[in-house]
């Protein structure tokens, strides 16, 4: 498994700064980048081509901090975390509430694609905006959640840095495993609500 940290050389820990990482992965992007092997042989222009593809997929993983954590986790458990069949007490309020509202969104799109009448139509206008905009609230609720479990990952970094190097004994037991793998599975299920908080958004939109 190839450690994206270390490929873009940057330390293992919970918390990256987004925008120097953005800046290192543009400036080596443009000298990495398989068009400035175009006159190189085959076999050297398929290198540059992988080398640049795993650049970018390390990129993408490290700058979106749930895939940067389960990263993270893979690394230092050896496998990524399995899927919570619970969802966590911090998260149950939000779970009730986005499901009731879900619901509710179901409902009414099931509803308006039986309608055919446009004056039916046109009186279920003012209850679709109404439910986007609940919806869109209920996004600000989600977004904030996450913002505050982000907030958590700078503080998380002093035990990585401290920790012994990679591979040494004793360095499982230095590290905050069990508060990352809460907030990293606290963030995926705030990306599943919100993706489906999206959809239906989308869907109202019609």
């Amino acid at each position: 498994m190839l450690d994206y940290f270390a490929l873009l050389n940057e330390p293992r820990r919970p918390w990256l700064d987004a925008e120097l990482l953005k800046q290192k992965f543009l400036a080596r992007s443009s000298e990495m980048h398989p068009d400035r092997s175009h006159q190189a042989g085959e076999r050297e222009r398929e290198a540059a081509t992988r080398r640049f593809a795993e650049w970018n997929a390390a990129w993408q993983c490290l700058r979106e901090p749930r895939d940067r954590l389960g990263h993270l986790l893979e690394l230092e458990l050896g496998a990524r975390p399995a899927d919570a069949q619970d969802v966590p007490p911090a998260a149950m309020d939000l779970f009730f509430e986005t499901g009731r509202i879900l619901r509710e969104a179901d409902v009414f799109l099931a509803a308006k694609g039986k309608t055919s009448s446009p004056l039916l139509k046109a009186q279920m206008f003012g209850q679709g905006m109404e439910l986007t905009r609940r919806l869109n609230e209920l996004q600000q609720v989600i977004l904030r959640r996450r913002d505050e479990l982000l907030a958590e990952l700078p503080g998380l970094n002093a035990a990585w840095e401290a920790a012994p190097a990679a591979g040494s004994a004793g360095r499982a037991a230095a590290l905050p495993l069990e508060p990352l793998e809460r907030i990293y599975r606290m963030l995926c299920y705030l990306a599943r609500w919100t993706g489906q908080i999206q959809e239906r958004v989308v869907q109202l939109s019609f």
